[in-house]
């Protein structure tokens, strides 16, 4: 089954899809191997890896449909990115859209905030108007050369008009050609329950550590009628700490070895990487030569 296909399936499935975000090709093939179905690709923590900056409208499509390739080439399983605000007007949105299906994205996601755009739980955002939106949303449906490759729309609206106008966006959107919808940063049980008794279409749930949206078990968020679940930050803050953790250890101790029943080594990360099945197949070709 192609990944974009596999994606709508896991979608539209009964049980709620978990879609950890990768942050580089190694936390992607780590999310794959753990046995998660999909993976997506935030922009929060591509601005971070690759710029050591926030997300503030500083990757450049190019950097991310870059990204989203290493990490596409790393795993067999559907990636979801984040388009951001489409990279600009809608004809940014039809070549963002045709970088990343080249990519080997099996969808992406596109928000209707102002650029530059911001995280969205962070103060201060703006959105432009629904119309224009719509004209995003409709100009992303046509670039597409897959019909099944995602279409996903943000409204960031909730923190600027109110949930009565996300809610009433979202539903316009759904109309106008997104395959899945998202209201970003609910902040309140009750809030994400009206979300999702409202929206006529499948909805996101976003879990970001610290965030605003509370943090609830993935069985009460498919209670609650969520079809996706995304953790955006959850392997990169991880990461992040364990990081900040053997590096205090060795300029503490002057060495890591305190350090090492809490990361691979040498033999085990080559294990992770399938370093193996590389020299397996380098050798079948050189075979020959080395008789």
């Amino acid at each position: 089954m192609k990944k974009t296909a596999l994606l709508k399936k896991l979608i539209l499935d009964k049980d709620i899809l978990i879609m950890p975000a990768a942050y580089d090709a190694v936390s992607s093939m780590i999310i794959e191997q753990v046995g998660f179905k999909a993976t997506t690709i935030s922009g929060h923590a591509t601005s971070a890896t690759m710029l050591g900056k926030p997300d503030l409208s500083l990757i450049t499509l190019t950097e991310m449909a870059n990204h989203t390739r290493n990490i596409c080439e790393a795993v067999n399983i559907p990636v979801l990115v984040d388009g951001d605000t489409g990279h600009g007007g809608v004809l940014n949105v039809i070549r963002t859209v045709k970088e990343f299906e080249k990519a080997g994205a099996a969808g992406l996601f596109i928000e209707d905030q102002t650029f530059p755009k911001r995280c969205g739980h962070l103060e201060g955002k703006q959105v432009i108007s629904t119309d224009e939106m719509v004209a995003k949303i409709k100009a992303a449906a046509d670039a597409r050369e897959d019909p099944d490759f995602i279409i996903q729309a943000r409204t960031d609206a909730l923190a600027v008009h109110g949930i009565e106008e996300a809610i009433d966006r979202a539903n316009i959107y759904r109309e106008a050609g997104a395959d899945l919808l998202f209201v970003e940063a609910p902040t309140t049980k009750k809030e994400m329950i009206k979300v999702n008794k409202e929206v006529n279409g499948p909805t996101v749930a976003i879990q970001g550590e610290g965030g605003k949206t509370p943090l609830l078990g993935v069985m009460e968020l498919e209670d609650m009628g969520y079809a996706v679940v995304v953790y955006p930050g959850s392997a990169l803050y991880a990461a992040a700490w364990a990081v900040r953790g053997v590096m205090d250890e060795l300029i503490r101790t002057g060495t890591t070895k305190g350090y090492m029943d809490r990361m691979h080594n040498f033999s085990s990360f080559n294990e992770l990487m399938g370093l193996e099945k590389f020299l397996e197949k380098e050798n079948s070709y050189l075979k020959e030569l080395l008789k």
